[in-house]
């Protein structure tokens, strides 16, 4: 979908930034935008989880630079950073919605030096909203940090994170409850290398820097995204490195809140470039987007892990068309997983966007540690079913399980399971809110096995 129409440029922001925010069905866009003959902050959003859209509007006005957004959402309330040059060096501003992004209240200025600042990332959680850029107050580039209690009506100090020779650039935050996680990218090591940080009592106190990667090649542009869910556990960083002669996109987690890490894993593989990667992660389910070359040009495309990380299916490509279309970001709501990106197959970049309405399966779960005898499909309950029901199978032995529900034309309707997974048993929570009424289909595949049931959704 096509969500700005005008003869300039309209502009996401770096990776580290997102530029799309939703709660419930409200979906919240930012963009960058030369229509008014320099580059201002625009918003848009959608009341009906991304079906429809309401009008641009214009957040900043003056005659500097505004641009690289970022955006959160905390149930009614919306928060939006950028960097801009109404002082003459680029400062951090914010600006907040207190009703769902019907009105907007005054820009706030939250840095004051004569050094440059740029690339803000936001996150909140309740009441706290956190804040990180990068800063050139000490000649290079560190990562500074700012946070609000009160929802962005008052802020605290400026906080230095990092403080070493090299150039510290690209910081993404992340919040879960009080654990606050910062990821950036750094090279005082001679060459560029992932770092994480984090505090566990929601901003006050920082724990020692911690490095994420070790290779000779350059590892750049990481974000974060922290589980949704109230354990430590979680964290999840994606990044591009070109370790492998090209830019390739890669991941990295840790399960106990970035206590330990687990081994980099390597997202794609192809010869041409995959990089600036944005990702998001709700209970065990982990969405990364990412920009790539393999078809000529740069096209968007998506990969998820149903299992925290484990294991991935395979890449999926979003768009399709000569044209560049570039910075993804994406966020989910429920079952719904909503991207956004910059396209120039009008001519010049516009804003689009796209969604999956069941790609967020967060029902499916690991239903036992036993390792089943034989493969098998269950009967879905409850059946007939309205909207949610409930699908169990069997694994043996680990393999790459197809689960798809097909309408009774045989069209695939949604594809609820397309990875590799270990034996075992699970179940699948499938939610048909966004179909019609009537007999559909369901069909599991995994290795040589293949069983197909039908099912009745009644509304």
């Amino acid at each position: 979908m096509r969500l700005t129409n005008d003869p300039a440029g309209s502009f996401t922001s770096f990776n580290n930034a997102r530029c799309i925010a939703s709660n419930g069905n409200i979906v919240h866009v930012v963009w960058y935008d030369v229509r008014d003959g320099n580059d201002e902050i625009y918003y848009k959003r959608s009341t009906d989880g991304g079906t429809s859209w309401g009008a641009d509007t214009l957040l900043t006005n003056n005659s500097a630079i505004s641009d690289n957004p970022s955006v959160a959402v905390s149930g009614s309330v919306v928060h939006i950073v950028w960097h801009d040059g109404r002082n003459v060096n680029l400062e951090i501003y914010y600006k907040r919605s207190t009703d769902g992004g019907l009105t907007w209240g005054a820009d706030t200025r939250l840095t004051n030096d004569p050094a440059y600042r740029g690339r803000p990332s936001v996150s909140v959680t309740g009441q706290v909203v956190h804040v990180v850029w990068g800063d050139l107050r000490h000649v290079n580039r560190e990562v500074y940090y700012k946070r609000s209690t009160d929802g962005g009506t008052s802020w605290g100090a400026d906080i230095r994170l990092t403080n070493n020779p090299g150039e510290s650039r690209g910081s993404s935050v992340s919040v879960s409850g009080s654990l606050v996680n910062v990821v950036w990218f750094d090279n005082s090591d001679g060459n560029e290398e992932i770092y994480y940080k984090r505090s566990i009592d929601g901003g006050i106190s920082w724990g020692a820097d911690t490095r994420l990667t070790n290779n000779t090649a350059a590892s750049q542009d990481p974000t974060v995204s922290v589980s949704d869910s109230s354990a430590a556990a979680g964290v999840h960083v994606v990044w591009h490195d070109n370790r492998d002669g090209n830019f390739e996109i890669y991941y990295k987690r840790s399960i106990d809140g970035g206590i330990s890490w687990g081994a980099d894993t390597r997202l794609t593989n192809n010869t041409a470039v995959s990089q600036n990667p944005s990702g998001a992660v709700s209970g065990l389910v982990v969405h990364v987007v990412w920009y790539d070359t393999r078809d000529g040009n740069s096209e968007i495309y998506y990969k998820r892990s149903t299992d925290g990380g484990s294991n991935w299916g395979v890449d999926t490509r979003l768009t399709n068309n000569p044209a560049a279309s570039q910075f993804p970001f994406l966020s989910v709501s429920g079952q719904v997983v909503h991207v956004v990106w910059q396209d120039s197959r009008d001519g010049n970049f516009e804003i689009y966007y796209k969604r999956d309405p069941t790609g967020n399966v967060v029902g499916i779960n690991s239903i036992s540690n036993e390792i089943p005898k034989e493969f098998s499909l269950s009967q879905n309950y409850p059946n007939p079913f309205n909207p949610n029901t409930l699908i169990s199978y069997d694994l043996p032995a680990a393999d790459y399980v197809s689960l798809k529900i097909f309408d009774l034309l045989g069209k695939e309707v949604v594809t609820l399971v397309n990875e590799k997974q270990n034996a075992g048993s699970y179940s699948v929570n499938f939610n048909g809110s966004n179909l019609s009424s009537g007999m559909y289909y369901y069909k599991l595949e995994s290795g040589n096995f293949t069983d197909t049931k039908k099912m009745i959704l009644i509304k």
